[in-house]
C-alpha cells in the first residue's frame, strides 16, 4: 500500500495509497467522510474539516463526495494551508486549482460571521 517515499530538506515524507472502496454506498461514504473529517489528529484540521462536513456532507452529490474523499487523503497540514490560502508554506497542487470543494472549504475557513470555532456536535447521517 506504500505509494512513495521521498526526502524534502532532510525530512522524510511517506505517502500511503488510500484504501480502494469500489461500489461504496453513498450513505456509507458520507458517514466515513464525517468520521475522517473529525478524527484527523491535528486540532486545527479537526475543527475546520468537522465544521465543513457538518455544513456540506448531507447535501453533497456523489461526485462532490468523491472529490472531498480525495482531498482528505492529503496530509493534514497541507489541507489546512490550502484552506487558509497559505500557498507560500504549502504550494497548491495543480489538481486542486479548480476544486469546487476546496473553494467551499476556503470560504468556510474565513469565518466571516466571527463564530467561536469548535467541533460541532456529531449528527447521525442517513
Amino acid at each position: 500500500m506504500l505509494s512513495s517515499v521521498r526526502s524534502i530538506d532532510g525530512e522524510l515524507k511517506i505517502k500511503v495509497k488510500p484504501i480502494p472502496r469500489p461500489n461504496e454506498p453513498i450513505n456509507t461514504k458520507r458517514r466515513r467522510l464525517q468520521y475522517q473529517s473529525r478524527k484527523r489528529g491535528i486540532l486545527e484540521s479537526d475543527i475546520l474539516l468537522s465544521r465543513f462536513a457538518d455544513k456540506y456532507l448531507p447535501t453533497m452529490t456523489y461526485e462532490e463526495l468523491v472529490e472531498y474523499d480525495q482531498l482528505l487523503d492529503e496530509p493534514d497540514w497541507d489541507i489546512y494551508y490550502w484552506a487558509t490560502k497559505k500557498y507560500d508554506i504549502t504550494p497548491l497542487p495543480e489538481k486542486y486549482k479548480d476544486s469546487k470543494i476546496l473553494v467551499m472549504l476556503q470560504e468556510l475557513s474565513q469565518n466571516k460571521d466571527g463564530t467561536i470555532l469548535r467541533m460541532p456536535n456529531l449528527k447521525v447521517l442517513e
